[in-house]
C-alpha cells in the first residue's frame, strides 16, 4: 500500500468524530461476539445474518420481495442470497487478491441479468450501467478500472489500518465508481463482510450491516455516496459507522 493511501486512513481515523463512530461501532460489535446467547448459537447466528443481509441487500437495490421468483426484483433478491451466501468461501481469497473474489461474486450476481461475456468484467465505456440508488454521475470506465486497482492495493496493504475505515472506503469506492455493468451496490456490500471477516472484527459474520444500511435510509445511501463523491469523506464515514452499528443492534 502507497505512503499516501496509509496516510489517508490514518487520518481518517484520527478525526475527532470520525474516531468516536469508530469507537461506537466497534464497540457495538465487540459486545455483540461477547454476547452468551449468540456464542451458544453461532451457527444459527451465522445463518439468520446472511439471510436477513442478503433481504436488506436486495431492498437496497429496490426489490422489496420476500422470495425469490423469476420477476426482476425476484432475480435481484436470488443474486443478493447468491453473493452474500458466497462471503464466508472467499474471506481468505479476499485477504491477498481481492480483485479476483469482486470479479468472482460479480459472475455470481449478474448472472441472471447481463450477457456471459460481461460477467466478472468491469464495464467498458459507453455501457449502460444499473443505478437503483439514483447516485448520477460516475467516472469513467477507465477511471474505475484505476480506482480499483488502487481499492486492490488498499485491501492487500499493512493491516495495522483500521478495518472498519477500510470497509467504509471500499463500499463507497464500488458505490461510487461503479465498475461493473450490473450488480456494483450488491457487491460493494458484501465487500463490507469481507472486510470485517478477514481483519478480524467480525470474524463469524454476526452483524448485519446491510440492515443497518437499509434502516438508515436508500436516500441517505444515496446522500452519503454523493458526498464521498464530492470529496466529504468524514461525512461518508459518520454515515457508514452509523449504520454498521444500527446492523449490529438488528443481529
Amino acid at each position: 500500500m502507497t505512503s499516501s493511501v496509509r496516510d489517508a486512513v490514518q487520518r481518517l481515523s484520527s478525526s475527532p468524530d470520525v474516531a468516536d463512530g469508530l469507537q461506537a461501532a466497534r464497540g457495538a460489535i465487540d459486545a455483540l461476539l461477547w454476547r452468551r446467547d449468540v456464542r451458544s448459537s453461532a451457527s444459527e447466528y451465522s445463518v439468520a445474518s446472511r439471510a436477513q443481509g442478503a433481504q436488506a441487500s436486495a431492498a437496497m437495490d429496490g426489490s422489496d420481495i420476500a422470495v425469490v421468483d423469476d420477476s426482476p426484483m425476484g432475480r435481484v433478491l436470488a443474486s443478493a442470497q447468491a453473493i452474500t451466501g458466497e462471503v464466508p468461501s472467499q474471506v481468505d481469497t479476499w485477504a491477498r487478491a481481492p480483485l479476483q473474489v469482486l470479479a468472482h461474486l460479480h459472475a455470481i450476481a449478474a448472472h441472471l441479468h447481463a450477457p456471459a461475456d460481461q460477467l466478472g468484467r468491469p464495464r467498458t465505456e459507453g455501457q449502460s450501467v444499473d443505478d437503483p440508488l439514483n447516485i448520477g454521475s460516475m467516472p469513467s470506465a477507465r477511471e474505475a478500472a484505476g480506482r480499483l486497482a488502487l481499492l486492490g492495493e488498499l485491501v492487500t496493504g499493512a493491516r495495522e489500518e483500521s478495518a472498519l475505515i477500510v470497509a467504509g472506503i471500499v463500499h463507497a469506492e464500488l458505490l461510487a465508481a461503479r465498475p461493473f455493468a450490473w450488480g456494483s451496490g450488491l457487491i460493494a456490500r458484501a465487500s463490507v463482510r469481507l472486510v470485517l471477516a478477514d481483519r478480524g472484527v467480525d470474524p463469524s459474520l454476526f452483524s448485519i450491516p446491510e440492515v443497518g444500511m437499509l434502516r438508515v435510509g436508500r436516500a441517505a445511501c444515496a446522500r452519503a455516496t454523493k458526498a464521498y463523491a464530492a470529496g466529504d469523506v468524514n461525512g461518508y464515514l459518520l454515515w457508514f459507522l452509523a449504520t454498521v452499528e444500527a446492523g449490529v443492534e438488528a443481529a
